[in-house]
């Protein structure tokens, strides 16, 4: 298969075909989502909780997402990657905001960048943009900034709210981003911002009516168990399988059924005898 540009999503929006596309933080999920035939994978600061255990997503280092990065394309050579700004990465000025998201393109090959944020980043977007960097905007519930929003809710359900989210996007793609993310906001919402904006609008918790949709790899699968957001649909229990597998497997040592015979690395049958003298003689008394 060949990598989508963003032009292919773009006339994917003129089309009407969605894009279908998962968060992944390693080789094996990129590999497989890859050869599935996914659209586009990000490498999401979600890594902090579904991967290393954080209780959010502000203790990711830009160290640990490039680590991660370089995994996933690794993975999916020939996928669109997106790398996600972590907390910090881009804040403090533009001139961080463009080195670090850089730093994705030339120490990982990710395709583009992601951060969260509509007007109150927008000198951000567009000198990333400025640079020759694809970057994708995110708004409604932005986890980074969850304090400030008081907590994981959903964001753009009354009609004051919702008017600053559409502000919000419209000035994201003023500023040169190639396509937005909007995250647990309402369907309603949703469609009225993709058929506002020119560039592709794509929905995590946000509804259908719109240009694609993203779920994270360890919620689909069952893997994260600490919490599962309203809107994932979980395609499979992969964590019920490992465990299942794991209590097999301490089973099979505690009684001995493993290893068999068949799971042994046996000696040299022409060295059997000169084996054996070899233990004899470094054998203690």
């Amino acid at each position: 298969m060949s990598k989508k540009s963003r032009l292919d999503f773009m006339k994917m929006k003129e089309k009407g075909e969605p894009v279908a596309w998962i968060t992944a933080y390693d080789f094996p999920t990129a590999s497989f989502a890859e050869q599935a035939g996914m659209d586009m994978i990000l490498v999401g600061d979600s890594l902090g909780m579904v991967l290393l255990g954080y209780k959010g997503t502000i203790p990711v280092t830009m160290e640990e997402c490039i680590t991660c990065c370089k995994a996933v394309r690794r993975g999916a050579p020939n996928t669109f990657c997106i790398g996600d700004m972590p907390f910090m990465s881009y804040q403090i000025s533009d001139e961080d905001a463009v080195y670090n998201a850089g730093r994705f393109l030339k120490e990982a090959d990710m395709d583009a960048v992601k951060l969260e944020g509509g007007r109150r980043v927008i000198t951000r977007i567009k000198a990333i943009a400025d640079a020759g960097i694809l970057v994708m905007g995110h708004i409604g519930l932005t986890p980074q900034s969850s304090g400030v929003l008081g907590g994981f809710k959903a964001q753009g359900r009354d009609p004051k709210s919702a008017k600053d989210l559409i502000m919000d996007a419209r000035a994201i793609e003023e500023a040169g981003a190639f396509a937005l993310l909007l995250e647990a906001v309402p369907p309603e919402l949703t469609e009225f911002i993709a058929k506002d904006l020119s560039i592709p609008v794509y929905s995590i918790g946000a509804g259908a009516p719109c240009d694609g949709q993203l779920l994270i790899c360890g919620d689909m699968l069952g893997l994260f168990q600490a919490f599962t957001p309203k809107f994932v649909k979980k395609y499979a229990n992969v964590a019920e399988v490992e465990i299942e597998a794991f209590k097999r497997y301490i089973e099979d040592v505690k009684t001995g059924k493993f290893p068999e015979d068949q799971h042994c690395y046996h000696i040299l049958p022409e060295t059997a005898e000169e084996y054996q003298k070899m233990l004899e003689e470094l054998r203690r008394s």
